[in-house]
């Protein structure tokens, strides 16, 4: 693909115009915080709850 310095100069123009239109909101920590940490109790609860066989072996081997 080739990119003249015009077409490059006119695609990084837009591309901040666009970010600068939109700005992020930025959630409070204390909400991501106790998000992640909702996630993550009801990911252990899934994991704790899923039966596994005895004879299933580890995804990696001890050597000496």
């Amino acid at each position: 693909m080739k990119l003249t310095r015009r077409k490059l100069a006119t695609v990084l123009v837009s591309a901040t115009a666009m970010a600068a239109q939109q700005p992020q909101p930025v959630p409070a920590p204390d909400n991501d915080l106790q998000a992640a940490r909702d996630r993550l109790q009801t990911n252990a609860a899934a994991l704790a709850t899923t039966p596994i066989p005895m004879a299933t072996e580890p995804a990696f081997q001890f050597k000496a």
